[in-house]
């Protein structure tokens, strides 16, 4: 199990990560998937410190987890999948 982690400047501090960071956790079963979305990350520009690692951040103080699977993940999350680049 891989994990893709990277904070999102658009959600943190506000709403559920009112006062915190929003770091968004995508869980991939391979690496093939978690390459994909490190790589479709780097395309956004609201994410930063992106990085794959083999296990998932703990909760703390000032952060705030959002969680989510390859599975859930669609539109141009999907565009580097299978070594192929396609349209969002």
């Amino acid at each position: 199990m891989f994990h893709v982690r990277m904070t999102d400047r658009f959600l943190s501090g506000w709403g559920a990560a009112a006062g915190a960071r929003n770091v968004l956790v995508v869980s991939c079963s391979t690496a093939e998937e978690a390459e994909a979305i490190r790589l479709a990350a780097l395309d956004r520009r609201e994410m930063t410190r992106v990085r794959v690692c083999s296990s998932p951040p703990r909760e703390r103080a000032g952060v705030v987890l959002s969680r989510r699977s390859f599975d859930e993940m669609r539109g141009p999350w999907r565009a580097y999948f299978r070594g192929e680049r396609t349209s969002p």
